[in-house]
């Protein structure tokens, strides 16, 4: 078994975790490990360190059996951004937070372990226990099993750390961060009708009937006769000027993510992106300052080859509209991940940064942090061309029945600001994804713009 702390020490790690650390402090950091076997975290041109308590690695392996406390830090010299005791994953027993040694600090946490443990998603390696759709589920994590998803734990540890550092090198000045909204949209469903086949188009008025949608019904027709060189404006999922005008009066260039091939016929797009209507939608976005990227099919999260066709037949369209941009993203379908190998397949297909890395099921802080870093495969010890751009919000986990199910009420409006009040505290990023197809009643139009506003 290799623990989380031999991996640290292994090929690009050292380097890869100083390079987080730089963006997160403005610091040259350098990780050392002292003769005793612990992590030792120097200033460069400054003498003194700071030292890890881990003679025993309580991360083991990161995989199962990872221990759990909290702490109460009332009385310490340092505090966190929220209130409450602070998570502390991989802690077994509480020896007091830090010791005053000869050369500055012991810290008795492994702030170092947990940063490679979360940021790297270890526990998630070559594991079994997935969904339906073969994603890892966030009741199998240890945050959810320990109630801490909620928490930003790497970004209130790295804070405390920060502070280390001020008292161990006074005079220091940390870098500054300022809270972002980052607002994507997944275009599943450009038009509810518009390019749907005709067997598709006839169950989904069949639908209408059933929930007594006679408007949709009745407009359904006119909308699939009425996109041709755009989508028609009566189509209920063309909701992309609206969006942008949103984001817009908020100072806001929001990223749809668009799928551009079919690798599961019932559950991907039913567009194509050379049609005229998505190549004039595309035009649009691009014209107004807001952010084109992929959505990448069904089947292409274990598949590095389809991926990276997708990817290139996006830019082709996009190249064939004169549209260009200096940074390529986007999210998988569905949030299907596997572990490193979806990263993998995005760092070939060139794209600059992925943002599916949260729980369809619950909203919160799957990689332990509300802001943007370099990638890393965990299996090859190697640093990737990549950033990760973690996920805290989607409006089907918070509002679908299937999940928390709070529907367009006023709790669902709180979980949201709860969220993006704890990635301001932060001074993160507060990720949010909204389908543009999921405004079927005013209450969801509303909190929409509540949750931009708040």
């Amino acid at each position: 078994m290799v623990t989380i702390t031999e991996c640290i020490f292994k090929g690009d790690s050292t380097r890869w975790i100083e390079s987080v650390l730089f963006e997160r402090f403005g610091l040259v950091l350098l990780i050392r490990k002292n003769e005793i076997g612990s992590i030792t975290l120097h200033l460069e041109g400054r003498a003194g360190a700071i030292e890890f308590a881990s003679v025993l690695d309580e991360f083991g392996d990161g995989k199962y059996d990872v221990p759990y406390i909290e702490l109460d830090l009332e009385n310490e010299l340092v505090s966190s951004f929220l209130p409450g005791l602070i998570p502390a994953p991989g802690l077994r027993t509480n020896n007091g937070l830090f010791d005053k040694i000869e050369s500055g600090y012991r810290i008795n946490y492994n702030i170092i372990a947990l940063v490679y443990w979360m940021l790297n998603r270890v526990e998630e390696i070559d594991r079994d226990d997935l969904d339906s759709h073969g994603r890892f589920p966030a009741a199998s994590s240890h945050a959810v099993k320990y109630g801490y998803l909620s928490r930003p734990v790497v970004d209130e540890w790295l804070f405390i750390l920060g502070q280390f550092i001020e008292l161990q090198w006074p005079g220091v000045v940390l870098k500054k961060h300022q809270f972002a909204m980052k607002v994507s949209h997944d275009v599943d469903m450009p038009g509810r009708y518009a390019f749907a086949p005709f067997f598709k188009l006839f169950r989904r008025m069949a639908g209408d009937l059933l929930r007594r949608d006679m408007k949709g019904f009745l407009r359904a027709p006119f909308c699939k006769l009425g996109t041709r060189a755009k989508i028609s404006h009566l189509d209920p999922a063309n909701t992309f000027d609206w969006l942008m005008d949103v984001s817009e009066r908020y100072g806001i260039a929001s990223a749809f993510y668009f799928i551009c091939g079919r690798t599961d016929p019932a559950l991907d797009g039913d567009y194509e992106i050379e049609h005229p209507a998505m190549r004039k939608l595309l035009a649009s976005i691009h014209l107004r300052g807001h952010e084109i990227g992929l959505h990448p099919s069904y089947n292409t999260y274990q598949n590095l080859p389809s991926l990276v066709g997708e990817a290139l037949r996006l830019r082709k369209v996009c190249a064939e509209e004169e549209i260009s941009q200096s940074v390529w993203g986007g999210r998988m379908h569905y949030l299907r991940w596997s572990h490193p190998q979806t990263l993998l397949a995005w760092e070939a297909a060139g794209m600059q940064y992925d943002s599916t890395l949260g729980y369809a099921d619950v909203p919160g802080f799957r990689c332990g942090t509300c802001f943007e870093y370099p990638a890393f495969n965990p299996k090859e010890y190697r640093m990737l061309n990549i950033r990760i751009r973690p996920l805290v919000a989607m409006e089907v986990s918070i509002m679908d029945e299937h999940y928390l199910g709070l529907g367009a009420t006023e709790d669902a409006f709180l979980k949201f600001k709860e969220l993006k009040d704890t990635c301001r505290a932060a001074k993160g990023n507060f990720t949010l994804l909204w389908h543009n197809s999921h405004f079927s009643k005013a209450a969801e139009f509303d909190i929409y713009k509540r949750v931009i506003a708040c």
